[in-house]
């Protein structure tokens, strides 16, 4: 089945603006609105007039926000000019990434002080992918559980940085708690895990797993079922009558190699015919070169009679549709194509079929386990949280009989 998207009714576009100021607020820029909500920035300004004429919005320099009064009474409701907001949960002047939402001193309110809050801190290693939803799930739940979140970006595989960010952190904030997703190979990112673990504070891994010690005692975390979900895309694709699935994925995902585990155990479980698929780990899609690994992937796929492919991650199989149109291969007539992360999977053409890893909830399952953490102590059980993500249908794999 696809998710086609009906248009939005005026109303509900100005219902989904509010809702928007008071989950992500409380300074948004018409833009990022207009990118959200899928419609041209000319509509959001006439919404915008409007809501600002009903009083329920105040327009200021760089965007709109919801007025101080209303800000200040989080149980107030939409209409007669006043607007419900949830307090942020960043510290003023932070920015949050990749939304266009920037936090400016919220003046007074009724409840405690942000900056009086307990802070706890997050490193996480993109701010411009795959991150900023899960984020947002933690931004959420922290402040209903009394905390305010301090947030670094890192990196995947630098070991120092992710530590000079942790070090700032606790020297210049004096975090109470951290969530953080740390490299996790090699000599040095065991050695980081370690320094970790030896905090005086709860440390939460989000989509990471490590052990520590002598016995391999697990650090809490928090992570998706990647493998499951790989397995449910192979699952998919045989429902569509292929016999053969390849795999494709960049050598620069850290989930690589538990979604090619997904990928090839539940191939061989059902039957498929994994030794006549291709597989391709190919270096990032923005090196010169990346075309080339494709093209030998796409050759492999023709000479074996392969009609489905896996691709991990949504930039890499966008990329690879393209690649195809250039070719004359038609998806999903000639190459039924599921994308593993589902970012942007849904804004190709085709529409990509894709996995969806539960991001929010991820981000609010590791600020709940550290809030829990905090307040219990160490005595508390060590938790290891596994989420599954979903299958999402759109056209990239449905619509022809395969062989």
């Amino acid at each position: 089945m696809t998710e086609p998207e009906s248009p939005m009714l005026p109303a509900e576009r100005r219902e989904s603006i509010l809702g928007e100021l008071r989950t992500r607020g409380p300074l948004l820029r018409v833009t990022d609105i207009a990118r959200t909500l899928g419609v041209s920035a000319v509509t959001v300004r006439r919404d915008v007039a409007q809501l600002a004429d009903d009083g329920v919005i105040e327009r200021v320099h760089g965007g709109i926000r919801l007025p101080r009064a209303a800000a200040a009474r989080p149980n107030s409701a939409p209409g007669s000019g006043a607007a419900a907001t949830g307090a942020a949960s960043w510290p003023a002047g932070t920015a949050l990434p990749a939304t266009g939402v920037v936090l400016e001193d919220p003046g007074p309110a009724s409840g405690p002080e942000e900056a009086d809050l307990p802070p706890v801190g997050m490193v996480v290693p993109s701010l411009d992918y795959y991150w900023p939803q899960i984020i947002r799930g933690a931004r959420d739940l922290a402040r209903t559980n009394g905390l305010r979140i301090v947030l670094r970006g890192s990196s995947y595989v630098d070991v120092d940085d992710v530590r000079r960010q942790t070090e700032w952190l606790l020297a210049t904030v004096g975090i109470q708690g951290l969530l953080i997703a740390p490299p996790t190979d090699g000599e040095a990112a065991a050695d980081l895990i370690a320094w970790l673990c030896a905090l005086p504070i709860p440390v939460v891994f989000i989509e990471r797993t490590a052990t520590i010690g002598p016995f391999h005692e697990h650090v809490e975390s928090v992570t998706t079922d990647h493998a499951y979900g790989a397995g449910l895309a192979v699952r998919h694709l045989a429902v569509e009558g292929h016999r053969r699935v390849g795999f494709l994925a960049s050598a620069t995902s850290p989930h690589t190699r538990v979604v090619r585990q997904g990928w090839f155990e539940t191939a061989t479980d059902i039957g498929l015919d994994v030794e006549a698929a291709p597989e391709a780990i190919t270096p990032d899609h923005r090196q010169p070169d990346w075309t080339d690994h494709v093209d030998a992937f796409l050759d492999a796929a023709l000479a074996s009679d392969t009609k489905a492919v896996l691709v991990h991650s949504d930039r890499e199989a966008i990329s690879l549709v393209a690649r195809c149109q250039e070719r004359g291969i038609d998806v999903p007539g000639d190459l039924a194509v599921v994308a593993y992360d589902d970012e942007v999977a849904g804004l190709a053409d085709p529409a990509l079929t894709a996995i969806r890893p539960a991001k929010p909830e991820l981000g609010r399952t590791a600020l709940r386990l550290l809030a829990e953490r905090m307040r219990d102590g160490p005595a508390r059980p060590v938790h290891r949280v596994q989420i599954s993500p979903r299958l999402v249908i759109r056209d990239s794999s449905i619509g022809r009989t395969a062989r």
